[in-house]
């Protein structure tokens, strides 16, 4: 600005405009220049449905601290000792029928390639590139990450793909990453996207899906989010404060706002308003459970009951989960279904996720740019 001063004094009113002009074009080429990396995060899945790369999931999975949260030697007796050993060989027939029903191939990775490339052509006027990891198993964080590393970003944003934030997934990406990053010599800005529970690209993406299906056909409407142990919600909050103490059910307020369990409920007001929902025409229920200290109401004994009732159509969301993927197709696509016939009823219809809808794509790339400098 020295340059285009000296020159507006020197009464030249063209110079002193062209200068001006000089100095918003070298600003704008100075930003284009910055180098943007952005990591979006999945789950994970096994390499194959064979027994032993289910066995290897299973394996870093369950052993994650922040996914069984109990003493290090008690974690590994169980998991190492009594869960994957029996567990590996049930869960691989079960994703072998899943890759069956996705053309021989991991949807949870498909879906995930899908959205990463879509994104990466939102970018591609950028300086921006877009990778993608699996926080189990392949692409590994560690691969992606050293690439991102050799790239010499000037920032990095990480996004885990859990619109909702928990200690066991978020956290656990989020927490995964930093491990990795705080050993480069060289650390870039990092900017953390935690959650995104009430992102209108998200949220009308799976009205967008819901379109698809006559609410009036069905006798009520599940929203289905992976369970959580009840003392995993209750850590969120401070000293002797409790989930329970909150109003978890209808508002976010201060305390609440990283609990998963609100922010789930807050995901299905936003939903259930867009689609015209009144709040007896659903349940929030909670799925995949291990033991019966996990969030309630259990969404199979909610299937049960509604089938008992006489209710013959039940119609299912499953908003945690960004990709379909063995809870929802699986679990929730087949496994209710037999559940729901066994009690009387006659069709559990599953609305597909997000997927890469087109809408979904946009809310993400929203996200990125408000954390772009």
């Amino acid at each position: 600005m020295k340059c285009a001063f000296f020159v507006f004094k020197s009464g030249n009113l063209c110079n002193f405009e062209q200068a001006l002009r000089n100095v918003v074009t070298f600003n704008m080429i100075g930003s284009s220049m910055k180098k943007t990396g952005v990591l979006l995060i999945q789950l994970g899945t096994p390499d194959s449905p064979k027994t032993r790369d289910v066995r290897k999931y299973l394996t870093e999975f369950l052993n994650d601290p922040r996914v069984i949260d109990i003493p290090w030697i008690a974690r590994k007796i169980l998991v190492n000792g009594i869960i994957v050993p029996f567990r590996a060989p049930k869960s691989a027939k079960i994703y072998k029928e899943l890759w069956n029903l996705s053309d021989g191939v991991s949807p949870l990775m498909t879906h995930t390639k899908n959205v990463q490339t879509l994104l990466q052509e939102s970018f591609q006027q950028e300086n921006v590139t877009v990778e993608m990891a699996m926080r189990y198993q392949n692409p590994s964080m560690d691969s992606v990450l050293e690439r991102m590393h050799k790239a010499n970003y000037d920032e990095i944003i990480i996004l885990p793909l859990f619109p909702q934030y928990a200690s066991a997934s978020t956290g656990s990406a989020v927490e995964k990453a930093m491990d990795i990053i705080r050993k480069w010599w060289v650390i870039p800005e990092v900017k953390i996207i935690s959650q995104f529970y009430d992102n209108d690209g998200y949220i009308s993406s799976i009205v967008d899906n819901a379109k698809a299906f006559q609410i009036k056909d069905y006798d009520h409407v599940l929203f289905s989010y992976h369970g959580l142990p009840e003392r995993q919600v209750d850590k969120v909050y401070e000293g002797t404060d409790l989930c329970s103490d909150q109003p978890c059910e209808t508002e976010i307020n201060e305390e609440n706002k990283f609990c998963y369990k609100a922010t789930s409920f807050a995901t299905t007001r936003l939903i259930a308003e867009k689609i015209g929902l009144t709040e007896y025409q659903y349940t929030v229920c909670f799925q995949s459970r291990l033991d019966k200290k996990w969030l309630t109401p259990f969404s199979d004994k909610v299937v049960e009951e509604w089938g008992k009732k006489g209710a013959k159509k039940l119609l299912v969301f499953s908003p945690a989960f960004v990709a379909d993927c063995l809870e929802t197709l699986i679990e929730i696509g087949e496994e209710y279904q037999e559940i729901f016939e066994e009690n009387g009823g006659e069709k559990v219809q599953l609305v597909p996720s997000s997927n890469s809808h087109p809408l979904f794509v946009k809310g993400l790339e929203k996200l990125i740019r408000q954390q772009m400098n």
